[in-house]
C-alpha cells in the first residue's frame, strides 16, 4: 500500500537515494529541499513532490508534515543540529506524523570528543521523549567518502587512520534501510541500528580494491592529525567540520568505526556493495585529474 512519506534532505546524498528508491516503490514522496535547484527539479521530476523549507524554521516544517505517515531526517555535519532535531520533533508530534527515521552516526555518544557525534547522541535523546516512534541508523563511513578523499587526484589516500578498520557503506545501501524502515516502521520503533558495509577492512586493503577496480595503483599513506587539518584547511572545510573529522579520526584509531552486521540485508533485503564494486561504478569520479 502506497505511503504518504517526507524525506528531509532529499538532494543529499541518502536522501535522494531514498526519494529515488521510494518513488521507484510507487510511494507519495513529498521531498523538503533548500531550493529549486536542478536536483530538486530532478525530483520533481521522477514524480516528488518538492516543498521549500528549512529545518532550522519550525513554520515551514509544520506546513511541510501534515499528511504525512513517516518521514527521514538526515542532517549534514555543520552548526545546527540540535536545533533541527527539535523542530523536526515538535512539527512531527504536532501534525500526527507515525514515525522517525533519524540519520546518526557511529560515534555518536556522550562523551564523544567531536561537538557533532555528542550533538547526534543528545539528538537521538531529544527525538526518543517525543511520543513520535523513531528509528535511529548509524552508519559507519561512508563509501563515497573515498571519492571525496581522492580530491587531488594524486593516486594517494591521505588520512589519519593508521591501520584502523571499518566496512565502508554505499548511500544505496543506506537508502534501502531507510526506505524498507518508513515502509513498515513498527517493528523498528525505538532500535538504534549501526550500518556497515561489505567487508571489514583497513586502508591498506581498501587501496587494494581500489587498485584492482581502477586498473592503477592507489596508495594508502597514513598521516598524522595535524597534516590532516591542513589539507582539510586546504580544501575549505568549515571548523565544525574540521573538528569534527579530527575527532572521529582518533575514534577510528581506536575500533570505534570497526565490526560489522547484517542489517542492510535482513532490513534493506540485499547484501550491501563492496568497495571494489562501488569504485567499478563510479570509475569516472576517479578519473586523473588533468592540468
Amino acid at each position: 500500500m502506497a505511503r504518504n512519506l517526507l524525506v528531509i534532505g532529499a538532494t543529499g546524498k541518502t536522501g535522494g537515494r531514498t526519494t529515488e528508491l521510494l518513488l521507484q516503490r510507487g510511494h507519495h514522496v513529498r521531498a523538503l529541499v533548500r531550493g529549486h535547484d536542478d536536483r530538486a527539479r530532478r525530483l520533481a521530476g521522477l514524480g516528488a513532490d518538492t516543498v521549500v523549507g528549512d529545518v532550522l524554521d519550525l513554520d515551514s516544517l509544520a506546513r511541510a508534515t501534515p499528511g504525512i505517515d513517516a518521514l527521514y531526517f538526515t542532517y549534514p555535519i555543520r552548526p545546527g543540529l540540535m536545533e533541527a532535531t527539535a523542530n523536526v520533533a515538535q512539527a512531527a508530534a504536532e501534525t500526527g506524523v507515525q514515525a522517525i527515521v533519524n540519520m546518526s552516526q557511529i560515534s555518536a555518544r556522550r562523551d564523544s570528543a567531536s561537538n557533532a557525534a555528542r550533538q547526534h547522541w543528545v539528538g537521538e535523546r531529544v527525538l526518543d521523549r517525543f511520543p513520535v516512534p523513531v528509528t535511529h541508523l548509524r552508519p559507519t563511513f561512508f563509501t563515497n567518502w573515498l571519492i571525496d578523499t581522492w580530491a587531488d587526484g594524486t593516486g594517494e589516500l591521505r588520512l589519519p587512520f593508521a591501520d584502523g578498520r571499518h566496512a565502508p557503506i554505499a548511500e544505496s545501501d543506506q537508502a534501502k534501510v531507510i526506505a524498507a524502515v518508513l515502509e513498515d516502521p513498527a517493528p523498528h520503533a525505538g532500535q538504534i541500528y549501526p550500518l556497515y558495509g561489505a567487508e571489514e577492512l583497513d586502508h591498506y586493503e581498501i587501496a587494494e580494491r581500489m587498485s584492482r577496480a581502477l586498473g592503477r595503483d592507489v596508495t594508502y599513506v597514513p598521516i598524522e592529525l595535524d597534516e590532516f587539518a591542513a589539507i582539510l584547511r586546504g580544501r575549505g572545510a568549515p571548523d565544525h567540520l574540521i573538528q569534527h573529522l579530527l575527532a572521529v579520526a582518533v575514534d577510528y584509531r581506536n575500533g570505534v568505526f570497526a565490526g560489522t552486521n547484517d542489517r542492510v540485508k535482513t532490513i534493506g533485503g540485499s547484501d550491501p556493495l563492496g568497495v571494489e564494486e562501488f569504485v567499478r561504478q563510479n570509475r569516472a569520479a576517479f578519473a586523473p585529474r588533468t592540468a
